[in-house]
């Protein structure tokens, strides 16, 4: 028996399980509630922006951090990245319809905490 490996497929129409370790939704939920991904989400709420711009909106994340969390982020469908052909190439990113669902509840959620803050 392999202790902590838990293996089990959904099917079509099935809700994952995100309790199992191989569960795909585990990831997304990893990478939304990580220490940069929501502020991600929240800052992008607001439109698009370029990485700069973006960076700038998230006070005391690193360029590296940033791109990291892009590109997580990009790569589960909640973020998307246009790159305009110009000299330096202009990376603009956005929320993708996925993201703008997930995003409204943790705005909700950041009213909520900062109603009560005040």
């Amino acid at each position: 028996m392999t202790e902590g490996v838990q293996r089990r497929r959904t099917q079509p129409g099935e809700r994952y399980d995100v309790f199992h370790t191989d569960c795909p939704a585990r990831d997304v939920v990893d990478h939304v509630t990580s220490r940069w991904g929501i502020w991600v989400l929240i800052s992008l709420r607001g439109g698009d922006l370029r990485f700069y711009e973006l960076r700038e909106s998230i006070r005391g994340v690193s360029e590296k951090m940033l791109a990291q969390t892009l590109r997580a982020l990009v790569q589960d469908g909640l973020v998307h990245r246009e790159v305009e052909p110009t000299t330096p190439p202009q990376v603009t990113y956005g929320l993708t319809e996925f993201g703008r669902d997930l995003g409204e509840p943790l705005e909700d959620l950041f009213d909520r905490i900062t109603r009560r803050l005040t």
